[in-house]
């Protein structure tokens, strides 16, 4: 192992405190809460050095890249199949809308395939080019912490290098995780899902969260035979109860076999492919598995127990409200620390801990109203409380204002698929609490809707902003009647 202390030429850094260090910062993980840490810490003047794993479109404990989850193997080509697999049922709706179409109409899974890791691959690039022109300095390789001020990158030649830093943060991800049954190796996760050589004709999916009804709905949208199995009575669990129940609505609606209340015992290898066991002794047969089941954080190589970082139960980092560890050179941010799991969150929170340490900002990330969607088909987007989540925390009743309405755009084409809307109001303060949509074009209005509840919005001014017509969006300013009122937990002078 040699020890690098120069670095293209320049000296090493010395503190106020007459430390020698390499950089100001070294970075472990380039995924989009690393990178936006690096560079924003750049920006402010630090020196700084970041580690990823070598690119490739399906990760393992060897393999990364520069982007991360969201961008090589999450958010970014999901959404690209997501748009891919919607054509087919807006193909469906053109036939009404005049549009003369053949009755069969082909789709080539290795084309999308193609134009999706050609996408992934240019953003991979970028990413890099971004580091670049801040002046962070990139190195290829596994880093693990060694001491509170020290990391080690393996390269990919198994050269062991040493740099020392002022600050140390992980930023690292999380990794799906597969079911302790027997047979679980048949199965795939997200990873390979995205990058499947041939489009399955009979997918199962496992799983009740975000990646399971995305997937599933992908797999639909392109032909194939899709079968859900979950635990509870309804997919996405922690959400609101009445939008759970839209989207398995809707999910059944687009031909997707539901299984509430199942898990699965086993996976066997035949011949015609694999054959699934359920728990209840059902059986079916499927081209694809996906354990949707779940992510853990990425901190098994990362040597924290030796340099005394606290984690979890399930290995995350436990940090304080500025991303900070029990260790007080060693910080964190991202899915790697449990909090929230959002390409979103992590991004500000890079960019809070940049502020803290290098912008003489100390900065904490207000969790509140963080919004979010599920890619399903159609999607569903959420910010602030849910119903039952206002139930539990506001004292006093609680109104609940919903729209339920055939989308314009369907009365020609003839689907019967309904949006819904939502808005969860505090009666004594009318202060309005949550939104909920599942309907076309619900992420793209829900984020509009987020900066209002960020800023405090009434229901009042809800009522008194001018819609735009004729448009979906519009409903959330028209909802002037209470679908009901609930009552939340009971006052009390205690």
């Amino acid at each position: 192992m040699s020890r690098k202390m120069l670095i293209d030429g320049e000296t090493n850094r010395t503190n106020e405190e007459g430390i020698h260090y390499d950089f100001d910062l070294f970075v472990i993980g380039a995924g989009s809460g690393g990178v936006r840490a690096a560079r924003f810490s750049a920006n402010y003047g630090a020196k700084v050095g970041i580690c990823e794993l070598p690119f490739h479109p399906i990760s393992s404990e060897v393999i990364g890249g520069v982007g991360g989850t969201c961008v090589i193997r999450g958010c970014v080509p999901k959404k690209i199949l997501v748009y891919g697999a919607a054509f087919g049922g807006e193909l469906e709706d053109a036939r009404n809308y005049g549009w003369e179409l053949n009755e069969k109409v082909d789709f080539n899974w290795k084309k999308l395939l193609h134009k999706k890791t050609e996408e992934i691959t240019r953003l991979n690039g970028i990413y890099k080019r971004m580091l670049g022109n801040a002046g962070v300095k990139l190195f290829e390789g596994e880093g693990k912490i060694v001491d509170p001020n020290e990391v080690e990158v393996t390269q990919l030649d198994g050269t062991k290098l040493c740099y020392s830093a002022k600050h140390i943060l992980i930023a690292t991800g999380g990794r799906a995780q597969r079911p302790p049954i027997p047979g679980q190796e048949l199965g795939i996760t997200s990873d390979e899902a995205l990058s499947l050589e041939e489009l399955p004709k009979r997918a199962v999916v496992l799983g009740g969260g975000y990646i399971a009804v995305e997937f599933a709905s992908i797999w639909r949208g392109m032909g194939a035979t899709v079968d859900l199995f979950f635990r509870k009575e309804l997919p996405l669990r922690g959400f609101d109860d009445e939008m759970r129940a839209v989207v398995a609505r809707n999910l059944e609606g687009r031909g997707i076999n539901l299984h509430p209340r199942t898990n699965l015992s086993e996976l066997i290898k035949t011949a015609d492919g694999i054959k699934v066991v359920t728990e209840h002794g059902e059986e079916l047969m499927a081209d694809v598995v996906l354990f949707a089941t779940g992510r853990t954080p990425n901190t098994k190589r990362l040597n924290l127990s030796a340099v005394g970082v606290a984690t979890d139960e399930i290995g995350a980092i436990k940090v304080d409200e500025y991303s900070r560890s029990n260790v007080p050179s060693i910080w964190a941010v991202g899915d790697v620390t449990n909090r929230i799991n959002l390409t979103p969150v992590a991004l500000m929170e890079g960019t809070c801990f940049a502020k803290t340490i290098f912008g003489g900002q100390p900065t904490k990330l207000d969790y509140s109203y963080v919004p979010c969607a599920v890619f399903s088909i159609p999607p569903l987007s959420v910010v602030g409380l849910s119903e039952e989540h206002a139930i539990e925390q506001v004292n006093g009743e609680i109104l609940i204002f919903t729209s339920t309405f055939n989308p314009m755009k369907n009365t020609i084409s003839g689907r019967q698929e309904k949006t819904v809307m939502k808005l969860v109001v505090e009666a004594e303060t009318e202060k309005v609490l949550g939104a909920s949509m599942c309907g076309p074009d619900a992420p793209e209005i829900m984020q509009g809707i987020a900066v209002a509840l960020k800023c405090g919005a009434t229901k009042a001014q809800f009522d008194s902003t001018v819609g735009i017509h004729p448009s979906a969006a519009e409903e959330f300013v028209t909802m002037r009647s209470v679908t009901r009122r609930v009552n939340g937990k009971p006052k009390t002078n205690l």
